[in-house]
């Protein structure tokens, strides 16, 4: 098995998920500094990785400053850096983008549709527009590392950023480009429900027909306050996972 292989529990390379895993286990022991790691054999055995996967997992906490290996001795925790939470949902409004580079991964898209529609009813009553306002409709299939993760369907009010229309989005971050263009998305009101993929869906990302899917949608705003956009993005539950950390006040 290579370092790029994936498990069924999402797209994450599999020692990214060893390092998550490894994380949260010195999170929820409470390890300390100068804390000593379980052996690399125990460690293999425990997260059903390879020894080549464990080091690049290991290595990858000490580039982070959480972990440091002592030659002869094995690994054990640093004081430069704390143990934070991990978590593939952010808790801040996050481009698709912005997570594959948190998670050292490649975004990309395959473009569906990059057009001007008029704003439905519904649409415009979300929008805080009349109907009839012109939107740009981008309509993408999001890839991390080249897999399928995820179909994007997005409208934006277009006199919010008009050169968007000239924008090639195969690589480029929607929410980038509304910076570049002065308009901050802010925050976002979403919900998120689960559902079986239909057979265009189904298509589009490579999956089986009825295959579970993971159905964000939201609403963002601007700083101001002002509706900027409406997306529907539809995760395929094989490939994808949403996990945070929740505690009180």
């Amino acid at each position: 098995m290579t370092d790029d292989a994936m498990d069924a529990r999402g797209a994450d390379p599999l020692w990214s998920q060893a390092a998550d895993r490894i994380r949260e286990e010195i999170a929820r022991r409470g390890l300390g500094e100068g804390s000593k790691l379980p052996p690399e054999r125990e460690l293999c055995t425990r997260l059903d990785i390879s020894r080549v996967t464990l080091r690049r997992a290991l290595a990858h906490l000490v580039d982070q400053g959480l972990v440091t290996a002592s030659h002869g001795r094995g690994w054990f925790v640093a004081a430069s850096a704390p143990p934070a939470p991990a978590r593939d949902w952010p808790e801040d409004l996050e481009s698709f983008t912005a997570t594959a580079r948190r998670k050292h991964m490649r975004a990309s898209s395959v473009v569906l549709r990059h057009d001007t529609v008029t704003a439905s009813l519904d649409d415009a009553d979300r929008l805080g527009v009349p109907a009839g306002t012109p939107l740009l409709r981008l309509e993408r299939v999001r890839l991390l590392n080249d897999v399928r993760i995820a179909l994007d369907r997005t409208l934006v009010v277009a006199e919010l950023a008009p050169d968007l229309a000239k924008t090639d989005f195969r690589e480029a971050s929607l929410f980038s480009e509304l910076r570049r263009w002065g308009v901050q998305p802010d925050r976002a009101e979403a919900t998120i429900e689960a559902r079986s993929a239909d057979g265009e869906l189904a298509g589009h990302l490579g999956i089986a027909p009825g295959a579970p899917v993971l159905v964000l949608d939201q609403t963002v705003f601007t700083r101001g306050g002002r509706p900027l956009l409406l997306s529907t993005v539809e995760y395929s539950g094989e490939r994808y996972r949403l996990r945070t950390t929740l505690q009180t006040d």
